[in-house]
């Protein structure tokens, strides 16, 4: 099989580029063993003069492999009608803005607005790209101070949520139950902009499993993507919110344990779409 495999533009991998670069690298070497040709380009390289020959690639694929984020990459790869994994319209839900829609309109746990603890301002039209995307605040003034810096910065479309106390907890997941994996960030010290440490080290409050992936399930089918991970919270009381949710992420925790049940999917993905 012909696949055209779109790799991130580093400024939506912040912090993240090789671990980013190496999953999708993982998946790829996966594929070319099995037995497909793969053709890789970044999405950056698709506005350059030598695109023609990538719409070719594209034209002639039969599936289309992608991290991409950029809007002019996702309306490209829409307009050919091509299966991609994931979804350019799926990712464009994980904008965080519509994402907050989603999980409100279908009943996912999500943060309150208010609350005691301080707030999280989170830039709305797009993942996060610089650590002031995403901004803790102790209080609603500094809450107010710190959304006019965001509009200041031409950024107008972003959500708030109220800080909520407990375990920080990342998740990973491949297709509707597939592959699952979760993690508690404070024990490994993995971060992207330091943010985790808000939370303090884990508690291992107990909680039901099955109900969080169950929930992360749901989001994910409703999105419409699926290769995503994210990140929940898991209160005292064993309640949980899920606080964040992304396409395809770098499973850095897993990666080898993922890249084989991404390179799965796509097998079976493949399969589906010669019969």
């Amino acid at each position: 099989m012909r696949i055209l495999a779109v790799s991130r533009a580093e400024r939506f991998s912040p912090n993240s580029v090789e671990r980013d670069r190496a999953i999708f690298q993982a998946v790829i070497d996966r594929l070319q063993k099995h037995g497909d040709e793969i053709r890789l380009v970044s999405e950056d390289r698709l506005s350059s003069p030598e695109s023609q020959d990538y719409l070719g690639s594209a034209v002639r694929s039969d599936l289309v492999l992608t991290m991409a984020r950029q809007s002019e990459t996702l309306a490209w790869l829409k307009s050919f009608g091509i299966a991609c994994i994931n979804s350019p319209e799926g990712i464009e839900r994980c904008a965080r803005s519509r994402l907050q829609d989603m999980m409100e309109s279908i009943g996912t746990p999500v943060p309150p607005k208010d609350g005691p603890d301080g707030y999280w301002l989170k830039r709305g039209d797009a993942s996060a790209q610089t650590a002031e995307d995403v901004v803790y605040v102790p209080n609603r003034e500094q809450l107010n101070t710190a959304m006019l810096a965001m509009r200041q910065r031409g950024i107008t479309d972003y959500t708030v949520s109220a800080h909520v106390k407990g375990d920080l907890v990342k998740f990973y997941g491949v297709g509707q139950g597939d592959f699952f994996r979760w993690y508690y960030p404070s024990e490994d010290g993995q971060t992207k902009f330091g943010d985790e440490c808000r939370n303090g080290t884990a508690c291992h409050y107990r909680f039901q499993v099955e109900e969080l992936v169950s929930e992360v399930l749901r989001l994910a089918a409703a999105v419409g993507v699926s290769v995503y991970g994210g990140d929940a919270i898991i209160r005292s009381d064993g309640s949980f919110c899920l606080i964040d949710f992304n396409d395809w992420p770098s499973f850095s925790r897993c990666r080898e344990e993922a890249a084989d049940a991404i390179t799965s999917l796509v097998i079976n993905s493949k399969l589906v779409n010669r019969n």
